[in-house]
């Protein structure tokens, strides 16, 4: 985590330097804390408290002291382990448990049932405590990220993380608060709860290309209610890439396809027919392959039935979670900038199927405008559906 720019997890674009100051191999920070119990020539661990057992392998280490601090944390075998400030308190978003003064964040989830000595030294006093962590638990619940890591993603992708188990509501403050994004250069951002198993984290606007994205999830030992806690930490750097926009009208039956404002095509496309109408509304490429096989019965559509199908399609690149595709349609390149003929797809020639196909990230925003029905929020990663200040209702933590 050396050298990265962290957001203040859950508010409104906030950064600060969390890289671990001194020379390599050294996981001392040096820093001041302005906090009303701070004294002079006085300093205080506020926690883990000294001799404190069962203790999480996600703690901080929260003191308050007078002037410059230096930390320290070493295991039971004389090992230093690696850490930095967290975040401010006064923000409202650290997860540090102090109220009154610093915390400081470990780089890596600390070990199972095993004892750690913490030092705080400030203006010649020095205080240590000692505590022992607690025992795997037999529940782990695994976390897991929509964007790999290394990845190049779209201007409209969200940071998302989905859960193993879900996260009761008076837990996800907690989980949020363990949720450190940033980007480079930084853009205002916020998470927002899309379901008790998956949190979202998007811009106001659309990521600028280029950006740098970095996600340290520091959820391993964190508690997610009940019996279960997070499997292990998980971190992510991606890219995101030119800002290619995909735009669909109805009334002119045309797509556009744009790359940093600048068109790159204009194509004739053929929508859903009446009976089965394209959904309107924001959507991102979710999934893309060269092949699949659309199956009518996996909608509920027999396969011999007037409405089923079961056809090998090619170059799909997906939109909602209930079936809607750009992809290629031979079939109806003679309705295609005409009228509307598929089963709410957007149907294009295999030629423009190919080339699209070839341009496009997960991430890139899809805009289909004036057909007969809209999209229902959740059908798909459908982030951009909402104004910012409805998105940021989402967040479990003040804004």
């Amino acid at each position: 985590m050396h050298g990265r720019r962290w957001t203040l997890i859950g508010v409104v674009v906030s950064t600060l330097v969390l890289a671990a100051c001194g020379d390599s191999g050294n996981s001392t920070w040096k820093g001041g804390s302005s906090g009303p119990s701070a004294t002079a020539g006085k300093v205080h661990i506020s926690s883990p408290a000294d001799g404190a057992e069962n203790v999480s392998t996600a703690t901080e280490i929260a003191y308050s002291a007078s002037g410059t601090a230096t930390v320290t944390l070493k295991d039971s075998t004389g090992a230093t382990v690696e850490g930095a400030p967290a975040p401010a308190i006064s923000t409202g978003a650290s997860p540090s448990p102090s109220a009154d003064g610093a915390s400081w964040l470990p780089a890596k989830q600390l070990k199972y049932g095993t004892e750690y000595t913490a030092t705080v030294t400030a203006d010649g006093a020095t205080t240590s405590v000692k505590f022992t962590t607690m025992a795997k638990p037999a529940n782990l619940a695994r976390v897991s990220s929509q964007v790999g890591d290394n990845m190049v993603v779209g201007v409209g992708m969200p940071m998302i993380l989905s859960f193993g188990v879900e996260i009761p509501k008076d837990k996800r403050a907690e989980v949020q608060k363990r949720l450190f994004m940033s980007s480079d250069p930084p853009q205002e951002g916020v998470w927002n709860w899309f379901s008790a198993k998956e949190v979202h984290y998007r811009p106001k606007e659309y990521w600028q290309a280029g950006t740098k994205l970095s996600l340290r999830a520091a959820l391993g030992g964190v508690s997610f209610g009940g019996k279960w806690y997070g499997e292990k930490d998980l971190t992510v750097d991606a890219t995101v890439g030119k800002k290619l926009i995909m735009e669909v009208d109805n009334k002119t039956k045309q797509m556009t396809v744009t790359e940093d404002g600048v068109l790159l095509k204009t194509m004739p496309v053929s929508l859903g027919k009446p009976s089965s109408p394209s959904d309107s509304g924001n959507f991102i490429v979710m999934v893309k392959n060269e092949m699949e096989w659309f199956d009518s019965s996996t909608y509920g559509v027999p396969v011999d039935s007037p409405d089923g199908y079961r056809t090998k399609v090619q170059f799909p690149q997906r939109i909602t979670w209930s079936g809607q595709y750009i992809h290629a349609a031979p079939w109806s390149v003679k309705d295609q900038g005409k009228r509307n003929v598929s089963h709410g797809c957007v149907n294009i020639s295999l030629e423009l199927a190919q080339w699209l196909y070839s341009v496009t990230h997960i991430g890139d925003p899809v805009i289909v405008k004036n057909t007969e029905s809209r999209v229902k929020y959740g059908d798909g990663w459908t982030d951009w559906e909402l104004p910012w200040d409805q998105y940021v209702k989402g967040s479990a933590l003040p804004v």
